[in-house]
């Protein structure tokens, strides 16, 4: 038994190495295409998202916006971008919420609805999954 652990933490260690790439796969970022913006950090990304920075790379000001907390993409960009799931992302706004500080981003229900309300808000920023069709009123970002 004991000759056997090592590869089983291998094996483990091998699937975690793996996951980060999955997952940023799995997820677009999108912002209106009236802004400069090309592309921008992770760690700018979930400060945005956070509404600990309020402002996109070009200066607009951002507005971010989530998909449901229970959406498979969410999670893929809550893992890849702020480094932690979901959960722990609620925390945090439920704590800010508590504290006075702030309010989570708006939540959209689809791709679509996330597209369009990107498309039509100046600074407008969110995230879709890989193959969603985007459209003419936002462009996807490069996250690195």
């Amino acid at each position: 038994m004991m000759k056997r652990m090592p590869i089983w933490l291998l094996a483990v260690a091998l699937l975690g190495l793996a996951a980060p790439s999955q997952a940023s796969a799995q997820f677009v970022v999108v912002v209106n295409a009236g802004t400069s913006a090309e592309s921008m950090s992770k760690s700018d990304l979930s400060k945005i998202f956070q509404k600990k920075s309020r402002n996109l790379p070009d200066g607009t000001a951002a507005v971010p916006v989530d998909l449901p907390t229970d959406s498979a993409v969410r999670a893929a960009f809550s893992d890849a971008v702020h480094g932690r799931g979901v959960s722990s992302i609620e925390s945090y706004w439920q704590q800010q919420i508590f504290s006075g500080k702030d309010v989570p981003p708006e939540t959209k229900a689809t791709d679509a609805e996330v597209i369009a309300f990107v498309s039509s808000t100046p600074g407008g920023i969110g995230y879709v999954s890989s193959g969603a069709s985007l459209g003419s009123g936002v462009k996807a970002v490069t996250v690195n």
